[in-house]
């Protein structure tokens, strides 16, 4: 059993026409599905990807009213957005003529990169590490060459690295392969991979025992979701967790994906999720993401829902 790498990420923000403008306009990703949170209703679930809404290419949000996070351990800490290895200067200049504060590029773990945070303090950064590559978007307000093309490696933190490497190693299957020194100077961060390996199968597990436990809010990470191919695969890893002993949600359906929710040892949530079916499953990908849609069970609610719900655009 493997999974095959970063499926998805999904952090929270408290300002979704916000939100939407930045992920949509600045970065230029796609908007592929405005939904809600099936578990609450009054919220959005925005999903921002590549062209085409390829699994591994969507960073999502929940719309919450809540305030900013207060950073430190036991949260996933940064997220990677691959980019092309000759974008970062373009990237640079980009964000600086928009006004958005940026880092300096540099070398981490053998990979060029730019850090950068969305209006709310979400820690990204723009990896020049292509490949697998994603499909771009024709209405982006970036060039074809130069778009995200996808997500990876993720960065959590932990305050100790053994309970968390034995999920990662002897249940999840991961490979840990190197580790290289925090920019910070504070430690090493440590990389376990999945599948083929490359950015887009990674995950850096930072080790920082010496920060506070965080607490999630507006610019934080909710969870991070690792690919398997279909949703018989998703049965085969609620029955592989079972046996592991590991608590888990049981096989939950998305409508767009299935679904299975844990916590590792350091705090973070994590889910597993299929490829399949897709964000087209119930509307043409030429215009998904453009109107509100409801996973079947919830179509009966539409006018309350639409009815509370402010206007992105």
């Amino acid at each position: 059993m493997q999974l095959t790498g970063i499926h998805h990420l999904t952090a929270i923000t408290a300002d979704a026409p916000g939100n939407n403008r930045f992920y949509t306009e600045t970065l230029g990703l796609r908007r592929v599905k405005k939904t809600v949170n099936q578990d609450d209703t009054s919220a959005y679930h925005l999903f921002f990807a590549d062209g085409a809404g390829t699994p591994g290419t969507d960073i999502t949000f929940f719309d919450w009213p809540v305030a900013r996070e207060r950073r430190g351990t036991r949260s996933i800490s940064r997220t990677g957005l691959r980019v092309a290895e000759d974008s970062l200067d373009f990237w640079a200049a980009r964000l600086a003529d928009l006004g958005v504060a940026t880092g300096q590029i540099t070398t981490q773990d053998g990979r060029a990169g730019l850090d950068v945070e969305d209006p709310e303090g979400q820690r990204l950064r723009l990896v020049a590490a292509p490949q697998p590559v994603g499909e771009a978007w024709a209405k982006s307000p970036v060039p074809a060459p130069h778009q995200i093309r996808g997500l990876g490696p993720i960065t959590i933190s932990v305050p100790e690295l053994a309970p968390t490497e034995a999920v990662l190693t002897q249940v999840m299957n991961m490979r840990k392969v190197r580790d290289y020194a925090s920019p910070d100077g504070s430690g090493h961060i440590h990389v376990f991979q999945m599948g083929d390996g490359g950015a887009a199968a990674e995950l850096h597990v930072a080790v920082q025992p010496g920060l506070p436990i965080s607490r999630q809010g507006a610019g934080a990470v909710h969870h991070v979701a690792f690919r398997v191919p279909d949703q018989p695969a998703i049965r085969d890893w609620t029955q592989h967790l079972n046996q592991m002993r590991v608590p888990n949600s049981g096989e939950v359906e998305r409508y767009y994906f299935r679904s299975l929710y844990f916590r590792e040892p350091g705090g973070n949530l994590f889910e597993i999720a299929s490829d399949d079916p897709g964000f087209d499953v119930d509307e043409p990908r030429e215009t998904m993401g453009e109107a509100l849609s409801l996973p079947p069970f919830l179509e009966p609610q539409r006018a309350r829902i639409e009815a509370n719900l402010k206007p992105l655009d």
